[in-house]
């Protein structure tokens, strides 16, 4: 995996804890876009740009936001290799037209010569700082979801004011179960912190199968940021995770809300055109050498997330 340690690369590969559980180190670059500027970040058309890669959920989830907000105009965006090598995350030739990097770890250098840490997408860069604003996800989507609205004639509000507070809960109770279990259960380094790790994530899909049968979305039947953060993961479900990461005991299309759900958030408009399954098959089974030495990659599964999903007669008044 690797990462940076006083401005130098380094490429260390991953260590799991003393009872070989997966921990998943902490973002570093933690400030904020604001529309009033009062972050000392303000929001602008052509000020920031989004280091990403479609492989990954995390950025998955930010492209999503970006796409249902029509903010393609306004965030500019360098894609990522999706194979990631010995030095990291890196870029074609010229693809990176902000820095010119061959290396994502090159970014963050440019934004902390000192820095120390981890090297992820999505990373939000400020040309005009030139600097790198911040690098978690789930903040990123907040940011993107109100303060660029100047900027924007899209309108749905990802994180509903009334509903503010159901939809936080909602992503947090997804989060170490499901979106951060899959790779709990992939990277664990004992039998036990596997099945542990596979144990809740499965116990939590059981209850969103349930939580799902009665309503649209996972917070009442309106689309918001809970459904964009749990989508990523479903989506790479059962072509990457249930194989790769062993996360075998059931298929998402063994659950019959989950599943049609999954298809009904795919064929919500814009969100087809931010997910890319081929990369997410191509990083997980390529890059991932400790998991899958040869580096083999699966033709299969066929997956039809554009088949009729049934989704608005859930919820709905009779």
């Amino acid at each position: 995996m690797g990462r940076v340690v006083d401005g130098v690369w380094t490429n260390e590969a991953l260590q799991p804890d003393e009872r070989g559980r997966f921990v998943r180190r902490a973002t570093s670059f933690r400030d904020r876009v604001s529309a009033d500027g009062s972050t000392g970040f303000a929001a602008a058309a052509g000020r920031y740009h989004l280091y990403v890669q479609n492989a990954c959920g995390w950025s998955h989830r930010v492209l999503l936001v970006r796409s249902l907000k029509r903010l393609h105009d306004v965030i500019s965006v360098t894609q990522a290799e999706p194979f990631m090598g010995d030095q990291g995350w890196s870029f074609a030739p010229g693809a990176d037209l902000v820095h010119g990097a061959r290396y994502l770890h090159e970014v963050y250098t440019a934004a902390r010569p000192s820095y120390t840490g981890r090297v992820t997408v999505p990373a939000l860069w400020d040309r005009e700082t030139g600097t790198i604003v911040n690098n978690e996800s789930s903040e990123l989507i907040a940011m993107l979801d109100r303060e660029f609205d100047a900027f924007t004639d899209a309108r749905p509000q990802l994180y509903p004011e009334d509903r503010r507070a159901e939809v936080e809960a909602m992503i947090a109770a997804n989060y170490q179960p499901v979106n951060n279990g899959v790779y709990r259960a992939g990277f664990a380094g004992t039998q036990e912190a596997y099945e542990e790790a596979v144990t809740e994530l499965f116990a939590r899909l059981d209850e969103l199968e349930r939580l799902l049968a009665g309503q649209r979305f996972l917070v009442g039947n309106t689309l918001t940021a809970a459904d964009l953060c749990l989508f990523p993961t479903l989506f790479r479900f059962d072509a990457v995770y249930n194989l790769h990461f062993k996360c075998s005991v059931r298929r998402l299309r063994d659950y019959p809300n989950l599943w049609a759900y999954t298809r009904d958030v795919y064929q919500t408009p814009g969100v087809a055109e931010a997910s890319v399954l081929e990369d997410a098959r191509e990083h997980y089974y390529r890059s991932h050498e400790s998991v899958n030495p040869r580096r083999i990659v699966p033709l299969g599964p066929t997956i039809d997330f554009t088949a009729p999903h049934g989704r608005e007669r859930v919820g709905a008044p009779g």
